[in-house]
């Protein structure tokens, strides 16, 4: 086949530009000929809260990556629409991820389907946003009008997608690994790496720091007495998307200084796998959450989780098996690390979540993405 890949790719960063050049691999491993077709504008400057949307690694190789797509230029939008209808190819693949989103990647796939041959179809990463703003179920079904069918990474988005929605096909395919940044190193290596002592046990909270994925959850349960008492320290390996000064603040109130070892700065890929691999246990105390890459991760490197029980992070993890769960509160988050640290089987987890890893190859994805013969999910 030949296929168009439409969202985020090199030369933006961050998860999404990373899941879009892996399945470009995974497809074209496949045989089947892949276009991606990324941004030349991706966010305004008062919609990123970070300090850049650039990559400062080489770009990758053997994938074609076009940048075509102004996201806040309506004429732009018809332009890049009527060239993708004249072009030959089979599938027409986008990601959706925010309402802001909507207008120009509706707007391109209404253009590109006036062919009459051209398939869409939507990776649904949130429809409905975290940080919600005026107008997002607007830009949402406009959006969700011009789509044949969806996939959705986790069951409990495909629930509010169908608020959208009512009768076009909604697939399930989980949120495959992230398997792209390397395998493990040895632990001693990656403390090494990261400057930090190998007789203390790791927390790692990793990613873009905004405030619904609760960092400050996860600061104040570091502060109660039940994890005072045990040696262990927190690695944060991510960006500030939120006001630094309120997580330095609990820092300081707290007295973690000397427990909390700070990396607030882009992770680039060939750094990830010395954070996963130094780390004991993944903590994710999120407040709300659809699905997460970082669990992919964690899962790639065999390293086990606390997870809060919100949105589709339950549908990862399963409690006292390969993770543990909480609610998104200090002292239940406090509670999960001390009972893995002090009543779990550490290595028996680490088994089961290679056993599990099976079911979040990318093999199983790939097959849901290509099928649209296949299961419908009812929601």
């Amino acid at each position: 086949m030949n296929i168009v890949l439409l969202g985020p790719a090199y030369p933006y960063r961050g998860g999404l530009a990373s899941f879009n050049e892996r399945l470009a691999r995974e497809l074209q491993q496949r045989g089947h000929r892949v276009h991606i077709i990324t941004f030349t504008k991706q966010y305004p400057d008062f919609l990123f809260p970070g300090k850049t949307q650039f990559s400062n690694s080489p770009p990758p190789t053997g994938l074609q990556i076009s940048r075509m797509v102004h996201a806040y230029q309506p004429l732009n939008w018809y332009r890049v629409g009527r060239r993708l209808q004249a072009m030959d190819f089979d599938l027409l693949v986008t990601r959706f991820w925010l309402p802001f989103m909507g207008p120009a990647l509706g707007t391109i796939l209404k253009q590109a389907k006036k062919n009459r041959r051209i398939k869409t179809v939507a990776i649904i990463d949130n429809i409905i946003p975290h940080e919600k703003r005026p107008g997002d179920k607007v830009l949402t079904k406009y959006f969700v009008k011009q789509v044949d069918r969806f996939i959705v990474l986790s069951k409990f988005v495909g629930h509010q997608l169908r608020a959208f929605t009512k009768t076009k096909p909604i697939a399930y395919s989980p949120h495959p690994l992230f398997d792209n940044y390397g395998a493990p190193t040895p632990r001693d290596e990656a403390l090494q790496y990261l400057g930090l002592d190998s007789h203390r046990r790791y927390l790692l909270f990793f990613g873009f720091i905004r405030a619904y994925k609760g960092l400050d959850i996860l600061l104040q349960a570091m502060a109660s007495e039940r994890l005072r008492n045990l040696p262990v320290h927190l690695i944060v390996g991510g960006e500030f998307y939120d006001r630094e000064e309120k997580y330095l603040s609990l820092i300081k109130q707290h007295g973690l200084s000397d427990r909390v070892h700070l990396f607030t700065r882009f992770i680039p890929d060939n750094e990830v796998k010395y954070f996963f691999s130094a780390a004991d246990l993944v903590v994710q105390p999120y407040r709300s959450a659809t699905q997460s890459g970082i669990s992919q991760i964690a899962m790639h490197f065999g390293v086990p989780m606390v997870v809060t029980d919100v949105g589709g992070l339950r549908e990862i993890v399963k409690d006292g098996t390969t993770g543990l769960l909480a609610d998104p509160d200090p002292a239940s988050v406090a509670g999960a690390i001390a009972r893995f640290f002090s009543g779990i089987n550490q290595e028996a987890m680490r088994t089961e979540i290679q056993k599990e890893r099976v079911l979040f190859e990318w093999d199983h994805f790939v097959q849901t993405l290509l099928d649209d013969e296949g299961d419908t999910i009812h929601y």
